[in-house]
């Protein structure tokens, strides 16, 4: 396939030139369009369970509006545009009723951004565009108990975890993602069970891209929400071949710097 191309050479090479960068958020730039409930329903106006809010759901029926958020940051410089996939797994579908959609909206998110991007290469061959696929971190947490009088409570194992990121990144690389970004990590067991997702998919298809990851900080005391220093973080995850980590989310520029 086309966009399964020497990706992970291109992007190294260029990384030993020149920083690329990576678009912005997705969600804010979704609330602008303060769309009511009949603007993310579209063929689901009779789903039963309320879907505003499920941003996602777009990239199904709001496409032009997804693909006009990815064309805005490409004109603004990006590199690398991240598919509007942050929710699409089945532990954080399962809030809106749609977990049977999962792969199709990984597709269609995946599909949307590499057309966009291609868009751009088309019209500027000689500057290469990318499409990262976008892992939330679900809202679940297999490392800490929801539950204060119940300590050994998980809501989510390790094993679903792994099972619903799998599901997740098959839909990506089928759309023609690049790479894959494991992103707004607060919970690293959370992390590794996409990682090891990842590697399994990798391992299973032959299909392989490079991946990147980004730890969110929630606070100035430099800790993840389960408490894990960046250097706790590296170390938790150093294991793995990944093209990048970084920070993203929660604090502003200033406070991330070292």
């Amino acid at each position: 396939m086309k966009h399964l191309r020497n990706v992970a050479e291109e992007i190294r090479r260029l990384l030993e030139d020149r920083i690329l960068i990576l678009d912005g958020a997705m969600g804010t730039m979704i609330q602008a369009f303060k769309l009511d409930e009949s603007g993310y329903r579209g063929k689901f106006k009779d789903h039963p369970a309320e879907l505003k809010g499920n941003n996602d759901l777009l990239n199904i029926t709001q496409p032009e509006l997804i693909k006009n958020i990815h064309r805005q940051y490409l004109e603004a410089g990006a590199d690398i545009i991240e598919t509007n996939t942050f929710n699409s797994n089945a532990i954080s579908m399962s809030d809106y009723k749609m977990e049977s959609m999962v792969y199709e909206l990984n597709l269609s998110g995946a599909r949307l951004a590499r057309q966009v991007a291609d868009e751009f290469m088309t019209a500027d061959p000689s500057r290469p565009r990318f499409v990262a696929g976008s892992v939330g971190p679900t809202n679940r947490t297999a490392s800490m108990s929801p539950d204060v009088n119940n300590p050994a409570f998980r809501a989510a194992t390790f094993d679903a975890l792994v099972a619903a990121y799998y599901e997740q990144t098959r839909g990506l690389v089928d759309g023609g993602t690049d790479m894959l970004l494991a992103e707004t990590i607060f919970d690293t067991l959370n992390a590794k069970a996409a990682l090891f997702a990842f590697e399994k998919y990798f391992s299973e298809t032959g299909r392989r891209v490079p991946v990147m990851a980004s730890v969110t900080i929630t606070d100035n005391s430099g800790r993840t929400l389960s408490g894990q220093t960046i250097e706790a973080f590296w170390n938790s995850i150093s294991h793995a071949s990944l093209l990048s980590v970084g920070i993203n989310c929660a604090l502003g520029g200033k406070q991330m710097r070292p």
